[in-house]
């Protein structure tokens, strides 16, 4: 519907190269130069820095790439908006989520999500990753949300929302002086650890990998199945856990816990929808479609 030299430059700013860009668009390398030059041309305005193989947008790509956002923003609303209308969507849609996603996530968007549409009933199961899985794989759910990707080739994984695991203690901790460990220290501080089948775990693990840290070289002091459960420990011990940062906002705004620094280390993570390949229902769709334009800042 919008003009496709916009999605053009969009994606050549995006990616910051032109061959990506012509490979997601399914057009050739020459397209997009022409599409761009045409952009460049309309707006008597250099949109990117040219410097060999590399690329940069110039202060005018920048400007032109915040307005396209917002512009694709209101395309997809608007899209999602007129379809909706088009339909009277009811029923029951059962979601499984992983403990951080229902905790700390869902139940703003849930709660949106209903007052616009009344007569859809969502159920949410709470359980760790692997748990989550073994209920879409028995039809128990029709849609997961999960905080790892075990690749399981059942599923199709869908990117939702990203998320940060952080090292914290309470405020007062002796580590919060320096609010910086090395990973050497890391090895030698009590740490608190989701349990296993927990997708924070396998996250964990699978970022300490390429550094040659294993998980019993870790210090771990106790094995929680609850983030919330390890937040009131961390407020009565010395020890220190990764949590993502969407559980610990309300308690640094209440100055309850510090965020330590790992030099060298940083754990970053997706949060993907899960479904049965060749299984993706009206009502799963629509929620995922919502979803996406919820505004999680």
């Amino acid at each position: 519907m919008f003009d496709f030299r916009l999605k053009v430059f969009y994606t050549v700013a995006k990616r910051l190269n032109f061959t990506k860009a012509a490979s997601e668009l399914f057009i050739t390398q020459p397209a997009v130069t022409k599409h761009i030059q045409e952009t460049e041309k309309h707006f008597n305005a250099k949109l990117f820095e040219r410097n060999g193989t590399k690329i940069a947008l110039t202060p005018a790509g920048e400007l032109l790439l915040q307005h396209t956002e917002k512009l694709f923003s209101v395309y997809r609303d608007l899209e999602f908006e007129m379809g909706s209308l088009a339909q009277h969507h009811s029923g029951i849609l059962r979601i499984g989520a992983s403990t951080t996603i229902a905790q700390y996530i869902l139940p703003a968007v849930l709660a949106v999500f209903h007052k616009r549409f009344i007569d859809i009933q969502p159920q949410l199961t709470i359980n760790n990753t692997e748990l989550i899985e073994l209920a879409l794989q028995r039809n128990e759910i029709d849609l997961g949300i999960i905080e790892g990707h075990s690749k399981n080739s059942s599923f199709k994984y869908t990117p939702f929302i990203k998320d940060e695991l952080v090292l914290v203690v309470r405020t007062g901790h002796p580590l919060a002086k320096n609010q910086s460990v090395t990973l050497q220290e890391l090895l030698k501080i009590p740490l608190l650890l989701r349990e296993p089948g927990s997708g924070t775990l396998e996250v964990i693990v699978e970022a300490l990998k390429p550094l040659g840290i294993k998980l019993p070289q870790l210090t771990v002091e106790m094995q929680l199945g609850s983030t919330e459960g390890m937040k009131r420990y961390l407020q009565n011990s010395d020890a220190a856990a990764f949590l993502s940062v969407h559980s610990i906002i309300s308690g640094l705004q209440q100055n309850l816990f510090t965020i330590i620094d790992i030099e060298g280390l940083t754990i970053e993570r997706n949060m993907y929808f899960i479904q049965k390949h060749g299984e993706e229902g009206a009502l799963p769709g629509l929620f995922m479609d919502f979803a996406f334009r919820y505004n999680f800042k």
